[in-house]
């Protein structure tokens, strides 16, 4: 397959790929997450986005779409688009035969081209084990003389699901499905109940509820949130767009009528990806009202078809309790200045 690219500066990328082009790549590329849509990745470089957007764009000969590739440039350094700090996995947009052949179409392009603003450093964080980037950035590094580094830079706990929510809780820790049960039903006699919200709820409201949640929830949350308060829109913005996708899941443990804590996640390409939390700990600290959640969520999950339940980065001890497993992300460091 021939290839050619180019090279587009700035937040023209967002226009000069359509968003159906765009996610129509991204579904079922090396790393398809919510994290890799049109909507996330233009969402995340307007309100946070930082240095210089420096995107290629790779078609093949027939000038169709083969492969997308939008870095964030600081300081000599060339991060994927939508930073470590807030994305858990990501990578360049390719089916995964062609991620080879665009890989390097890509690489070639930030060396040779010469629209590409100078850059020393290719610093890929958040790559998952799976991805064929793992093992074609090495390859990449040798034939071109680069220095490379390769490190874990965290864990995802996932959890396998199949068969029913009683098949789930079989397949875990004797001690820790009795506990699920024991915190459901203490929930539910006190008079929880759980609110998942859809298409004729408030979603402005809902969200204004979750941020509030989320930054009562611990002081590092509070920390995080008020370091760039533009975050909020980052939730605002995405939750509208994967609502209307079918794509949200955005729940809430009420108790007369007072929403007391929330999960905002996604339910995408069968798998529920556990985004954020939000907590009051100021009360009814004793009905644990995140397990509560979690375990609906993971209920909610198997019911709509899922195969998989992904906690995102971390390894809280809570995440195993449930049954996560780790899954591995990688970073991949290549520098030029090191020939």
């Amino acid at each position: 397959m021939s290839l050619k690219t180019k090279v587009v500066l700035g937040n023209q990328i967002f226009s000069a790929v359509p968003p159906h082009a765009w996610d129509d790549l991204a579904r079922g590329g090396i790393t398809d997450t919510p994290f890799q849509t049109h909507l996330y990745q233009k969402t995340w470089w307007e309100n946070l986005g930082r240095g210089e957007l420096v995107s290629v764009v790779v078609e093949d000969d027939g000038n169709h779409l083969a492969g997308l590739a939008v870095f964030l440039l600081e300081d000599g350094i060339l991060q994927f688009n939508a930073s470590k700090e807030e994305t858990d996995y990501l990578d360049i947009i390719v089916k995964a035969e062609h991620a080879e052949a665009v890989w390097a179409a890509v690489f070639d392009s930030l060396a040779n081209d010469s629209d590409c603003p100078a850059w020393h450093t290719l610093d890929c964080w958040n790559i998952p084990a799976e991805s064929p980037s793992k093992s074609i950035l090495p390859r990449l590094a040798q034939d071109r003389g680069f220095s490379l580094n390769t490190e874990i830079a965290e864990v995802c706990p996932v959890i396998p699901l199949s068969g029913s929510f009683d098949d789930y809780l079989a397949g875990i820790n004797k001690k820790q499905r009795g506990e699920i049960r024991r915190k459901v039903k203490k929930a539910t006699a006190a008079g929880v109940t759980i609110e998942v919200i859809g298409a004729d709820d408030d979603l402005d409201q809902a969200i204004d509820d979750f941020l509030h949640l989320l930054q009562c929830s611990t002081a590092d949350k509070q920390a995080w949130f008020d370091e760039l308060p533009s975050r909020g829109e980052v939730f605002r913005t995405v939750a509208k767009g994967a609502l209307d996708a079918g794509s949200l899941l955005l729940m809430f443990t009420t108790l007369e009528d007072q929403r007391i804590s929330a999960l905002f996640n996604f339910i995408y390409d069968g798998r529920v990806w556990v985004y954020n939390s939000g907590n009051d700990t100021s009360q009814h600290r004793h009905l644990s009202l995140g397990w509560v959640l979690t375990a609906h969520a993971i209920m909610h999950g198997i019911e709509h078809g899922c195969h998989s339940f992904d906690f995102l980065r971390g390894d809280e001890t809570y995440k195993y309790r449930f049954g996560g497993q780790d899954t591995e992300i990688f970073r991949l460091t290549l520098r030029k200045d090191e020939q």
